[in-house]
């Protein structure tokens, strides 16, 4: 009764393991893997291996280092010829998935013979560097500069700049950076044009939300526009630090803007006028219209940046730095942006729109400028953007992709 009994549960523990279709096995050997990158066209990655059997499959899987919230993979088949000893490649064309400079990728390789051996290779790790410059690195307080023209002083004063902004935004918003941010700093606008696939012609900088990675086209004789150029996108990136969730992307761009411009330091004189111009001529838009693309025009995109600014800095200096704070974390955690304010506020969009205009008609000093307004023809107010080097950066949201 023993004997049998045993050889039940002998039967039983068969039965219960596992069967193995395909194994991990040393029979597929890498013998070659590497990248060649022609920046900022195409980075390829090259595969060799052999077996005592054809080897059948190859694919690729690679990830970026990217702020997502579905974290995954992606994945690309190579095409060979299958035989014993196989070599493989798969370029990854920017024209079909951006990567900016410094973008990190972590890649590795899936190998399968015609025996059902398969072989997955250690994680490999590649930087797509723009290596046509020799660049140079200053850092502070998780933000790093990389720059190739000008002084280690030039490089200096942008640092600052941009720890001043990172600054301003934690003590005025309690945003603050909980990760690296990379700056790449290109001597002109044609160099960093050509940094990037297929740029508008206008371009003179990107943010990659996401990437943490920003470029910039500054002149060391540019500083003034510079310092503030990366004071601007740094603001960018630390509020999407705070609200770049799953429902990050859907902040209005009025609030984006607005604490970037507000990370550059407090608003010109000449500002303040044109602004105050444009509300006594009622030329303001609403709020809820400049939650979509600004004015494509010079004028229009002045006031609805001026706007924006003002209007984030009457949250701050009214209700405090815990409500704005409050505010973008609900933003974050899916509330719409009228939920959002009322629940931190008491009013809706429209009633900031209300309460925004009403401070701004009575506040003292805004009456004081008023009086002081001279009329303004399109030429003057043509002078005033002139003076004030007004060309933001864009902001791009690149992604990935193969």
């Amino acid at each position: 009764m023993t004997r049998k009994l045993g050889f039940v549960l002998l039967l039983l523990l068969i039965c219960l393991m596992p069967a193995t279709v395909s194994a991990e096995t040393s029979d597929i050997r890498l013998l070659e893997s590497s990248t060649d990158a022609d920046f900022p066209n195409v980075l390829s990655f090259n595969v060799r291996a052999e077996s005592s059997v054809p080897i059948t499959r190859i694919r690729l899987r690679y990830e970026v280092a990217k702020k997502v919230y579905a974290p995954t993979f992606a994945e690309a088949w190579s095409e060979f010829q299958p035989a014993k000893d196989v070599s493989a490649t798969w370029s990854w064309d920017m024209r079909k998935g951006i990567l900016p400079p410094g973008a990190r990728v972590t890649y590795w390789w899936v190998i399968e013979d015609s025996a059902g051996n398969r072989l997955t290779t250690p994680k490999q790790k590649v930087t797509f560097d723009d290596t046509r410059y020799k660049w140079q690195q200053v850092s502070d307080q998780n933000i790093n500069i990389y720059w190739y023209q000008g002084s280690r002083t030039f490089a200096g004063d942008l640092l600052k700049a941009a720890v001043e902004a990172k600054e301003r935004l934690e003590r005025d918003t309690g945003a603050d950076l909980d990760e690296p941010v990379y700056i790449y700093i290109y001597a002109n606008y044609s160099e960093l044009r050509s940094s990037i696939v297929d740029p508008d012609e206008w371009t003179g900088g990107v943010a990659y939300n996401g990437y943490n990675i920003i470029s910039i086209g500054i002149s060391p004789n540019n500083l003034a526009w510079g310092k503030k150029a990366v004071a601007h996108e740094l603001g960018h990136l630390v509020t999407q630090q705070l609200i770049g969730g799953p429902y990050g992307a859907m902040r209005p761009l009025w609030l984006d803007e607005g604490l970037a411009m507000h990370a550059e330091g407090d608003q010109s004189e000449a500002t303040e006028r044109e602004l105050q111009l444009a509300i006594d001529d009622g030329r303001i838009a609403t709020l809820r219209s400049l939650s979509s693309p600004f004015p494509a025009s010079a004028e229009g995109a002045f006031y609805a940046y001026a706007q924006s600014q003002s209007v984030v800095e009457y949250l701050i200096n009214n209700y405090g730095k815990e409500k704005i704070n409050q505010f973008l974390v609900l933003l974050n955690d899916g509330y719409s942006v009228d939920e959002a304010l009322i629940k931190v506020y008491g009013f809706d969009l429209g009633g900031l729109d209300d309460a925004w205009l009403t401070y701004m008609i009575s506040e003292p000093q805004a009456k004081a400028n008023t009086d002081k307004i001279t009329r303004r023809n399109t030429h003057q107010l043509r002078q005033v953007l002139d003076d004030l080097n007004f060309s933001p950066a864009v902001c791009i949201d690149a992604t990935g992709g193969g």
